[in-house]
């Protein structure tokens, strides 16, 4: 079990929070182990926003070439890549929004994973609040708060005010243990959004909660060297002629 410390932020007497033990593993290792753990965000005004992480993908140091530290790159943007077990890496992405990152391994070594999807549980209203209504003006589904990256940092006001943060003793987010298993089944499959990372581009690094209604609905690359769908057989294409005659 991992270990837990106790939380002096949240609200809940009871409230315990993931300690540095937890995430002082390999990249691989801990992503399949955060799904089910939750998020949790504290705002400014003591208001408590929470989300059961569902989706992640894992970012494995200096050798992937999908990685912000790839080849030993260290700079300002990602310079919390290098910081302890635990911390928060945010960063900006395409002028639009934010992307949340939990470090891993050991200091100096960039290991991180990307928080790709939350279950919505506490603050659901606010989230709604903070991500504005639809195009339409219909206020937005709990399916469509946390179903990405970019969306659950809005949804949880995260921000480069959170990038380095201490997620073992800060107070303005955390992470807790999983208590209720949600439903659906661990599927692995390539990371969303590479294309030029070589053989990274299609390892099977990103985890998630197959079947669950808030996993981001983006799809993995489909490799180069894979087999074209087989052409249907002459009895498949006989049978498909049948029936549009009689429809």
């Amino acid at each position: 079990m991992p270990r837990a410390v106790a939380s002096t932020s949240s609200p809940r007497a009871a409230a315990q929070r993931l300690g540095r033990e937890f995430f002082s593993v390999p990249a691989v290792k801990l992503a399949p182990r955060l799904l089910g753990t939750r998020l949790v965000r504290i705002l400014a005004d003591g208001t408590r926003l929470s989300g059961i992480i569902v989706e992640v993908e894992a970012y494995c140091g200096p050798k992937d070439l999908g990685s912000h530290a790839r080849g030993g790159r260290r700079t300002p943007r990602n310079e919390a890549m290098y910081a302890q077990p635990g911390t928060a890496y945010v960063y900006f992405t395409y002028g639009m929004h934010f992307c949340m990152n939990i470090v891993c391994g050991e200091v100096d070594v960039p290991l991180a994973v990307l928080l790709r999807a939350l279950e919505p549980v506490e603050g659901i209203e606010r989230m709604r609040e903070l991500r504005g209504p639809l195009s339409s003006g219909r206020p937005r589904p709990e399916t469509d708060l946390c179903s990405g990256p970019g969306k659950l940092c809005q949804a949880l006001a995260i921000d480069h005010r959170l990038n380095h943060v201490d997620l073992v003793t800060g107070h303005g987010a955390f992470l807790e243990p999983m208590l209720n298993k949600p439903k659906g089944r661990t599927l692995r499959t390539a990371r969303i959004g590479l294309n030029t990372a070589g053989d990274w581009t299609h390892k099977p690094l990103r985890w998630l909660l197959s079947g669950n209604l808030h996993v981001s609905p983006a799809r993995p690359p489909i490799p180069k060297d894979s087999p074209a769908p087989a052409p249907p057989s002459k009895a498949r294409r006989v049978r498909t002629g049948q029936q549009r005659k009689v429809r």
